[in-house]
């Protein structure tokens, strides 16, 4: 006969291994906690590494943004001031020594007057980073010089500057304006100039070939 009181089995207690069998499987595929934060750490350093160099690029290129307009800025304004500069100059040599001389005294103090406001003119344009630059006697540039005509002077090295026609100025090192001037040509070549910083207001010999 059959025991009422048995328990009906379904082969766990037969199999002590089955129990245990799923939760082993589930520990072999959980991740591993520490790894992950590894992992995690290392993307947030190279984000913050990528942050870090952009905001020197950044700064960096502010720096040099500032310092350029801080030194170039007035270019505009220096050019236009150019003109009353060149005013000046040519009404001072306009009247040679001789001519000086014999003027009155009026003149003279007008003359004194003007040479005088020229002076503090370069003066306020040298402050600002504007200084003029007169090339006579050196190796012609294009990048500083624009030639106007040239001198048949066997005398002179070919290439080099014999007259100043209007002064050259520059700002903060750089080309402002390019001095015109005439060039010698026939003598013996000249020997070659030192390379010089690129300027956009330059030209070559008016009238060679």
């Amino acid at each position: 006969m059959t025991d009422p009181t048995a328990r009906p089995t379904d082969g766990a207690a037969d199999d002590p291994g089955r129990a245990d069998a799923p939760a082993a499987a589930g520990e072999a595929a959980a991740p591993d906690p520490v790894e992950a934060l590894a992992r995690e750490a290392a993307e947030y350093k190279d984000k913050l590494l990528r942050t870090l160099a952009e905001m020197e690029n950044l700064r960096r290129r502010t720096e040099r943004e500032v310092a350029d307009a801080r030194h170039y800025g007035i270019s505009s304004f220096a050019r236009d001031i150019l003109a009353v500069a060149d005013n000046m100059d040519r009404a001072l040599r306009a009247l040679d020594a001789e001519l000086r001389e014999k003027s009155d005294s009026a003149t003279k103090a007008l003359l004194d007057g003007v040479e005088l406001t020229e002076r503090e003119l370069l003066k306020v344009l040298e402050k600002h980073g504007v200084k003029r630059f007169d090339p006579t006697g050196e190796r012609f540039d294009p990048n500083l010089h624009q030639a106007m005509y040239e001198v048949p002077d066997a005398s002179v090295p070919s290439g080099q500057i014999v007259q100043v026609v209007q002064p050259g100025y520059m700002i903060a090192g750089r080309i402002l304006r390019p001095a015109l001037v005439a060039v010698a040509k026939g003598g013996p070549k000249a020997p070659p100039a030192a390379q010089p910083q690129a300027n956009d207001n330059v030209g070559g010999v008016a009238g060679s070939g």
